[in-house]
């Protein structure tokens, strides 16, 4: 299996905070990549840098081959092409009905019709379990289906990668389940490559092939999650199993 996206010694700071410190990473083709750590860890930074919303200070960013840290421009906007995003509170414009949100970026990059577009949209919202909610507008849906209409927008564009930012954040534990099994079906369905970035760790042993957990702008473990959960590494412990003791917490502990 390739790699599909490759972080090299990726450094990024903002003034005088430094949160990514030589960060490396590789994300193999067709998995499901999921990165955990705690609030204010990076990941959120991991996953704007990966996407070239961000540039990194230092280091290199490789994605299918191509160092994306280099492009800018129109080159940028098509190298974005390649991702779809579920973003962690969706995302939706509230002005915009469920089929016009879904297919947003058809509108902006393709030449289809208006009927071809709520075609396609329609067809991605069922995909995610929803029909005939395509005139509705986001102030008419619950929660979890918010998500799911999100989830439809980020596949309508076809793409190679998806980045899910917390899916689960604000969940019931339902509803979330509901989301990871999209995940899942996602990465069977349509042959999709993942990066998940998460604190939610039940979430993340059911949608992982593997995991990397980020602390203090590092990748400090990457593995299976079976081996994650038997880590000999104290600050994996401590925040797999969500414990108010340990070296993450030790006022005493050095970085």
């Amino acid at each position: 299996m390739d790699t599909i996206i490759e972080l090299i010694d990726v450094h990024k700071s903002f003034n005088t905070k430094q949160v990514l410190r030589g960060l490396n990473l590789k994300i193999l083709r067709g998995e499901s990549m999921v990165v955990v750590g705690g609030s204010g860890s990076g990941k959120s930074v991991l996953m704007k840098i990966v996407i070239g919303l961000l540039k990194p200070d230092m280091g290199k960013v490789i994605v299918e081959g191509e160092e994306i840290n280099k492009l800018s421009g129109r080159n940028l906007n098509n190298f974005r092409k390649k991702f779809g995003m579920l973003f962690q509170g969706g995302a939706l414009f509230d002005s915009l009905s469920v089929w016009e949100n879904v297919g947003f970026a058809l509108l902006e990059h393709t030449d289809l019709s208006k009927e071809e577009i709520r075609a396609k949209a329609s067809e991605k919202l069922d995909m995610v379990g929803l029909q005939g909610i395509e005139d509705l507008m986001p102030s008419e849906l619950s929660g979890g289906m918010k998500k799911r209409v999100a989830l439809a927008r980020a596949i309508a564009m076809e793409p190679d990668i998806l980045l899910y930012d917390e899916p689960t954040t604000g969940l019931d534990p339902i509803m979330a389940d509901v989301i990871n099994e999209l995940i899942l079906h996602m990465k069977k369905s349509l042959n999709i490559s993942s990066l998940t970035i998460t604190h939610d760790m039940k979430s993340a042993y059911k949608i992982a092939d593997r995991m990397a957990m980020l602390f203090e702008g590092r990748i400090i473990q990457v593995g299976i999650p079976e081996k994650l959960q038997i880590t000999s590494n104290p600050i994996v412990y401590q925040f797999i199993t969500g414990s108010a003791r340990g070296p993450i917490t030790d006022k005493n502990y050095q970085r």
